[in-house]
């Protein structure tokens, strides 16, 4: 039986909804005249949405918690001018009908294409050592399984399914158009560095029914996590170069360009500094896109809410609009 019938994008007000749903938070409330009801946050592919069990709330309290996936019954309603689901009842859904698909986002590219573009820079990568780490990496089946599917960010930038790929993808092509305009950059390393740069967020984040840290992240993080894969890499190719593996080290642990932003080194090598500058614009610019796409269904203004990351309104140009 497939669950997901409806997604939120296509809910509206007054609408009677019958569909699963992926639990993101969930809390015990009471009213003001101490009456307990449950605060939920509900989410598919499409959207999030604010969910409230006023009824039955001792009985549904016991049936989900965060991070399960809920068949629910349910009335969308109004509340201070926003969608809000009124959940009548909910059971969790038997695993067997769940496409994880279906409740977080994806890339909206390619994942295979955006695979074997990526690796084909393997083999323009002239040194031999560089090249056998890649291969190292890239070619394992289950590192390449999770590399595809990891999101590159719990929030900010490329939060969704493939987005890492997308991201490491981006940045890659960046550097090899960086490399061709200033030849005195060494082009090998900066595609081993930026292919590797985020390569531990494969095992910061989590990623099954929820995008979350996993407990590596919160307690290492990817740069280290990053740097201790690199070393269990070179460890099993001989003769690798030392140099080369400080390079690559001090990359992936710089890439964040300051201190702090999670860095425990500032860049201190060109190719380190180009790279935290290539990973630091796919990053924003990817986040500008998305805030401003969140806030396309408003017509009223071309300006969007204060955003406190970048500490400004962001202005969303009109379809067809050119600067010139």
């Amino acid at each position: 039986m497939k669950t997901k019938t409806i997604y939120l994008q296509d809910i509206r007000q007054g609408d009677k909804i019958a569909s699963s749903f992926l639990v993101t938070e969930k809390n015990m409330a009471f009213s003001q005249k101490g009456s307990p009801y449950i605060n939920v946050r509900l989410k598919d592919k499409t959207g999030e949405v604010d969910a409230k069990v006023w009824d039955r709330v001792d009985e549904l309290d016991q049936t989900f918690k965060k991070g399960d996936i809920i068949f629910i019954e349910g009335r969308v309603q109004s509340y201070r001018n926003a969608l809000q689901v009124s959940i009548l009842s909910a059971q969790t859904c038997d695993p067997q009908s769940i496409d994880s698909s279906d409740y977080l986002p994806a890339s909206a590219l390619d994942t295979d294409a955006m695979f074997a573009e990526l690796t084909a820079f393997i083999n323009t990568v002239k040194l031999e050592p560089a090249r056998k780490l890649l291969a190292a990496f890239f070619h394992d089946e289950k590192t390449a399984e999770l590399f595809r599917r990891a999101p590159a960010a719990k929030g900010f930038h490329h939060g969704y399914l493939g987005g890492l790929l997308e991201h490491t993808l981006s940045v890659v092509k960046l550097l090899d158009r960086i490399a061709a305009h200033y030849p005195e950059l060494d082009r090998d390393l900066l595609i081993a560095g930026g292919m590797l740069h985020d390569i531990g967020k494969i095992h910061e984040l989590t990623y099954d029914n929820i995008i979350a840290y996993s407990d590596e992240g919160r307690l290492v993080g990817h740069l280290v996590i990053g740097v201790e894969m690199l070393d269990g890499k070179i460890a099993s190719i001989e003769n690798f170069p030392e140099r080369l593996a400080l390079d690559l080290r001090h990359i992936i642990l710089s890439h964040h360009g300051e201190f702090e932003y999670g860095s425990p080194k500032r860049p201190k090598t060109m190719e380190a500094l180009v790279v935290h500058f290539m990973d630091d614009l796919d990053a924003k610019l990817n986040a500008f896109q998305s805030i401003v796409a969140a806030d396309a269904a408003n017509t009223d203004t071309e300006w969007t809410a204060y955003n406190r990351f970048f500490e400004r309104y962001l202005y969303k140009r009109k379809k067809g609009e050119t600067a010139g």
